[in-house]
């Protein structure tokens, strides 16, 4: 089975109890005055994946809301995983925005990325990922090599799942180009591209600079896609202090229509010299 994480799963769970209050005509405002000892705030956060939830919380709402015992039972086994850590949630070095992220990115079944500068964590070789982080001057060699050790165990931890997750990935020609840790660096960074792109499940293509103007110049974006009908898709928006999550449909689609316009004018990296 896939990893998800707590992160993940409390976003899953606080869906379903969400569109069962909704199903029953109550508000959060009515289950506050059911007296359950749950406060709005504290349905808020439970409904919007924040905080983990107990099994006889999600017994009391399921009640409330007359939901039936299968799904009841369901639920509070899901509760379960609300406060279990995967490697990702204790780590102190991984900034609480993109824990998330990397709980989306374990579970997700296909994946859709583009980049315009810079080759992608998952994909990166130790020595590409040692001269991104070198470049951004950390005043502890020590916290850099952390950095990068967790990003080589999440790339083991999304390819070595079952069943596989299935990426595509544009990159821009600058991030090809960009002698980021020297010749030798870049040679072996596009070498391993093209070996990953050899798998059956992963393809990268290179979005030439001839192609000119291009729907993506706004910058780089990750779509994820969930096999589960009540985990919904996801844009990823990274900036270097936080991050975006849309979920809205219109927003994914538009996101999706901007890669498939990219997708028909790049080449497979294998292809590009």
């Amino acid at each position: 089975m896939p990893v998800t994480g707590q992160r993940v799963v409390r976003r899953a769970l606080g869906r379903r109890l969400t569109r069962l209050r909704t199903a029953s005509g109550m508000s959060r405002r009515d289950v506050v005055g059911a007296r359950l000892g749950i406060s709005e705030p504290t349905l808020h956060r439970i409904e919007t994946g924040k905080v983990p939830v107990t099994g006889a919380n999600v017994r009391a709402l399921c009640w409330l809301y007359g939901a039936d015992q299968g799904i009841t039972d369901a639920l509070a086994d899901l509760a379960l995983g609300t406060s279990q850590q995967e490697w990702w949630d204790a780590s102190p070095v991984i900034p609480e925005w993109f824990k998330l992220y990397v709980g989306l990115e374990a579970s997700a079944s296909h994946m859709f990325g583009y980049d315009g500068e810079i080759v992608p964590g998952e994909l990166q070789t130790p020595e590409y990922a040692r001269a991104v982080f070198g470049a951004e001057q950390p005043l502890d060699s020590e916290i850099a090599e952390r950095h990068i050790n967790l990003r080589l165990q999440r790339q083991k931890t999304l390819f070595a799942r079952t069943p596989p997750v299935r990426l595509r990935t544009v990159l821009g020609e600058g991030a090809l180009t960009r002698s980021v840790g020297g010749e030798q660096v870049m040679k072996g960074q596009i070498e391993h591209l093209r070996r990953l792109s050899g798998e059956d499940t992963i393809d990268i293509r290179v979005l030439p600079f001839s192609a000119g103007a291009h729907a993506a110049m706004a910058g780089a974006f990750r779509i994820l896609e969930f096999d589960d009908p009540d985990d919904p898709d996801v844009v990823y928006l990274e900036s270097h202090v936080g991050a975006l999550y849309l979920e809205e449909q219109f927003e994914v689609d538009e996101y999706r229509r901007i890669f498939e316009l990219i997708s028909r004018d790049s080449v497979p990296v294998g292809e590009f010299r």
